[in-house]
């Protein structure tokens, strides 16, 4: 790659993808690279790409294509992230548009070149790792932090442990460092296994209890996103309570137990109702998010009744459906029982209805209550019940500084959004 001043930086998918995108930016930077705003005014151009999904797939190579276009003449075109690592061969033998695809194996240094891919046995470590690399200070009140790369698990539905290896834990000392570095008021501690940090690939002690107790006495809030339900535990919910923020973010899927078992996962319905009523009978106040899985193979009209019922009963505050996408490389793959897509689409359209009932009615069950609030800019606030770029927002009056906590009146309800003074 040419040598070049400028660079502008795309980033699609998931809150660990902002995270490695923020990493990028300070190795880019540390290495004498200026960021702009608008893709015509750079040197090098990255695109962040996810492919955790076929939806996701289609989106980045939709955003490589418009960028090259958007792209000033001599601009370098670098494409990274999962889809480089998953799907580089293709990603350069397919788009012209592309001056260098680079895995987690490449760096991306003006002076780097480009270097054939190779994505090596499945489950490997990648060559090149993130999670400790610099980044730069958080512009906002809050920023996601990355503990873990990898998982060690093997749901029947996805392929992160084919190109993102097994898991890989950052130490205490690291993730405290990264922290005190971002100075933010909130941090939003992610990784594709968030509860398993410290055991990494069987060996070692759980240690996000006393991970989360360190990172809440330095920040204001601390904010948990992507639990597996069987390491919920009562030390760790007791964790969860202490920080201020009683969101719990749970990865469930679904809840049949036939279906549980050919998604490779654990639990069920009567499971995860125990334990949601369990810590709302402790903490009323406390937060749920959930994602489903829409049209896994084998998912029959009984499994669909059993979420709906479930989604009827939990109550969640937010919950998230996707339709299940065929995945190269993993047990779901070859799995019998597919679901015609426009059954899938029904069944997703009528959870998606009855959750978006369930939303509105919380939210409009909060108006008249005081909550505190974490004013991510002027007129849009949080309270601990929003994740960031997730959930719904709360909007503030315009003379609360960036970055306050405030106690506000909740005057309005709109769908997710509420309306506060």
């Amino acid at each position: 790659m040419n040598e070049a001043e400028t660079y502008h930086l795309t980033t699609l998918g998931c809150p660990k993808n902002d995270v490695d995108s923020d990493k990028l930016e300070g190795t880019l930077q540390a290495d004498g690279l200026a960021r702009v705003d608008e893709i015509g005014d750079a040197d090098v151009v990255v695109v962040n790409t996810c492919a955790f999904i076929e939806d996701a797939r289609t989106e980045s190579i939709d955003t490589i294509i418009a960028v090259a276009a958007e792209r000033r003449p001599g601009a370098q075109l670098v494409v990274t992230g999962c889809m480089a690592e998953r799907h580089g061969p293709e990603l350069a033998a397919e788009l012209d548009e592309i001056d260098l695809v680079a895995p987690f194996g490449v760096a991306l240094a003006p002076s780097s070149t480009a270097v054939a891919v190779e994505l090596g046995p499945t489950r490997r470590a990648p060559d090149f790792d993130l999670l400790n690399l610099p980044r730069p200070a958080s512009a906002r009140p809050w920023a996601y932090v990355k503990i873990a790369e990898g998982c060690d698990r093997a749901c029947g539905f996805c392929a992160i442990p084919t190109f993102r290896g097994p898991q890989r834990s950052r130490t205490i000392e690291q993730i405290l460092t990264e922290v005190d570095q971002l100075a933010a008021q909130e941090i939003v501690l992610v990784a594709q296994d968030l509860a398993a940090y410290g055991r990494d690939q069987g060996v070692g002690e759980r240690a996000i209890v006393p991970l989360v107790e360190e990172v809440a006495k330095r920040v204001a809030r601390v904010r948990l996103l992507y639990l597996y339900p069987s390491d919920l535990n009562d030390d760790l919910i007791e964790a969860i309570f202490a920080t201020g923020v009683p969101y719990f973010d749970l990865s469930l899927q679904h809840v049949s137990p036939p279906l549980m078992r050919r998604m490779r996962r654990w639990g069920n319905g009567e499971r995860f109702l125990e334990r949601i009523e369990a810590i709302r009978g402790r903490e009323p106040h406390a937060a749920f998010r959930s994602n489903f899985i829409v049209g896994y193979p084998g998912e029959t009209e009984a499994d669909h009744d059993q979420l709906l019922e479930f989604v009827e009963q939990a109550q969640l505050d937010w919950c998230g459906f996707f339709a299940y996408s065929r995945e190269e490389g993993t047990y779901g793959a070859d799995l019998d029982g597919e679901v015609e897509a426009s059954l899938r689409d029904d069944r997703l359209a009528e959870l998606r209805e009855l959750q978006d009932g369930i939303t509105a009615r919380k939210r409009d069950e909060l108006i008249g209550q005081e909550v505190e609030v974490l004013v991510d800019e002027p007129g849009i606030g949080r309270s601990h019940r929003e994740a960031p770029e997730i959930d719904g927002i709360v909007a503030v009056p315009q003379t609360l500084a960036a970055g306050s906590l405030a106690t506000v009146t909740v005057d309005a309800a709109y769908g997710p959004d509420l309306e506060a003074s």
